[in-house]
């Protein structure tokens, strides 16, 4: 498989990279900056992402809003992404803040959430409205990640659930397992699914 990954020298983009290029797929890294990986593009032009989906089986997209600068043009970006049908399957990182605690309430709406973390997670559940409320093009899977990511063991092990927080953290390395799994053997087309260790 062929996939092409945004965000790929992040935390997480990078463990993607490792982990896909380990099981043999062929990797396409993508990063705004130039010598940082094989293509130079952002998420925030549209037609660069196009471009790229027909060369690739997939498009991976690790990249989180800016907590320090308004979420706009990343939101404007994944609104023009939710209405462009795409040659490749587009699977996105979303945030843990939309996942549901037990009494279905998101965990953004709790009220010991991290106020420094608050517009991220607000911005990545609009993200995530955007896509349920879009045309079923293109195909599209949203992960969330339990509220704590950091890298850590790779383990092989993790649980998914639809919409609830099921555990209290992930690996990036455990995350990115997930990831390429759900590439591999897709299971939640045009869905949001939670992973945590």
């Amino acid at each position: 498989m062929k996939i092409a990954v945004f965000g790929a020298t992040g935390m997480l983009g990078s463990a993607i990279v490792s982990e896909g290029g380990s099981r043999g797929h062929e990797i396409v890294s993508v990063s705004t900056r130039p010598g940082a990986g094989d293509v130079v593009a952002s998420i925030e032009d549209t037609d660069a992402v196009v471009r790229l989906a027909k060369d690739v089986d997939a498009v991976v997209v690790s990249v989180p809003p800016a907590r320090s600068t308004s979420a706009e043009a990343w939101l404007a970006a994944h609104e023009r992404l939710a209405a462009t049908p795409l040659e490749a399957r587009l699977f996105m990182v979303g945030g843990a803040g939309s996942s549901l605690d037990a009494n279905d309430r998101p965990l953004l709406e709790g009220e010991d959430f991290p106020a420094d973390f608050r517009p991220e997670a607000e911005a990545a559940s609009t993200a995530l409205a955007m896509f349920r409320n879009g045309s079923p093009e293109p195909t599209w899977t949203i992960v969330s990640p339990a509220p704590v990511l950091a890298p850590g063991e790779r383990t092989g092990h993790y649980e998914t659930s639809d919409d609830h927080m099921i555990g209290v953290s992930v690996s990036s390395q455990d995350l990115a397992v997930a990831i390429i799994d759900e590439l591999e053997n897709p299971r939640h087309s045009n869905k949001r699914f939670v992973v945590s260790n």
